[in-house]
C-alpha cells in the first residue's frame, strides 16, 4: 500500500508540473485538437469495435473445430488427459464457459472505446475519461477472475467422460492472466493519478 501511495504521489507531482498546460489544452481542444491524437483515437475506437464483434465468433469457431488435444492444451491439461473424442455437449459447454470471461473483458473494451471516442472529440483530462479508464480496468480484473474459475470448470468438463480415476481438475493462473492483471492495475493507477491531478489543477485555478 505504501509503495502504491509513493508511486501515485510521484506521478501526481509530475502531472502537477504541467497542469497549466493541461488546462490550456482542454480549453483549446475543440479549436486545435492534434490530428495524430484524433487519428490514433479513431483507429483504437474502430479496433475495439472489431474485437467486440470478431472475438466471440472466433472462440465459437475454435471450440467447434479444434482438435481434442488443442482444447486440452487450452486449459493446461496434458495431451493424454482427455481420453477419446469429445462429445458435442462438452464442446458446447466449454465454449459457453470460455465466452464468460471474454464477455467481461469485452465490456471493458467497450468502456475503453467510449474513452477513445472522447479523445476524438478533444476531451482528454476529464472525470468522464477517468471513469471509463477505471471501468475498463475493473472489467479486465473481473475477466481474470472469471477465467480462473471457468478454466477450472472446463478442465473437469473435458475429462468428465473419462473412466473413474482419470478425471482432472486443474487450478491455474497463467502468465497471460498475470499480465492482464498488471496492465489493468496500471491503467487504474494512471486514471487515479489523472483524477487527482485534475482536482489539484482545478483547485489551483481558483487562486489565479
Amino acid at each position: 500500500m505504501d509503495a502504491y501511495k509513493n508511486v501515485k504521489n510521484s506521478l501526481t507531482t509530475l502531472l502537477n508540473l504541467t497542469n497549466c498546460e493541461t488546462n490550456q489544452m482542454n480549453i483549446q481542444n475543440n479549436k486545435q485538437h492534434p490530428q495524430h491524437i484524433y487519428r490514433l483515437s479513431q483507429f483504437m475506437s474502430t479496433f475495439c469495435l472489431m474485437l467486440i464483434i470478431v472475438l466471440p465468433v472466433a472462440v465459437a469457431v475454435f471450440w467447434t473445430f479444434a482438435e481434442t488435444e488443442t482444447l486440452a492444451i487450452r486449459v493446461n491439461l496434458p495431451l493424454e488427459a482427455v481420453q477419446g473424442s469429445l462429445r458435442s455437449w462438452q464442446r458446447t459447454l466449454g465454449c459457453v464457459l470460455s465466452e464468460i470471461p471474454l464477455a467481461l473483458l469485452l465490456i471493458g473494451v467497450w468502456e475503453a472505446r467510449k474513452c477513445f471516442r472522447l479523445f476524438t472529440r478533444g476531451t482528454v483530462f476529464t472525470p468522464e475519461a477517468v471513469y471509463y479508464l477505471k471501468s475498463f480496468s475493473g472489467w479486465s480484473m473481473a475477466s481474470v477472475i472469471a477465467e480462473f474459475i471457468c478454466g477450472t470448470a472446463i478442465s473437469t468438463i473435458l475429462t468428465l467422460e473419462n473412466p473413474n480415476g482419470a478425471r482432472s481438475l486443474i487450478l491455474n493462473l497463467d502468465s497471460d492472466q498475470v499480465l492482464l492483471l498488471f496492465f489493468a492495475g496500471l491503467v487504474w493507477l494512471m486514471a487515479d493519478v489523472i483524477s487527482q491531478g485534475q482536482t489539484i489543477a482545478e483547485e489551483n485555478s481558483k487562486f489565479i
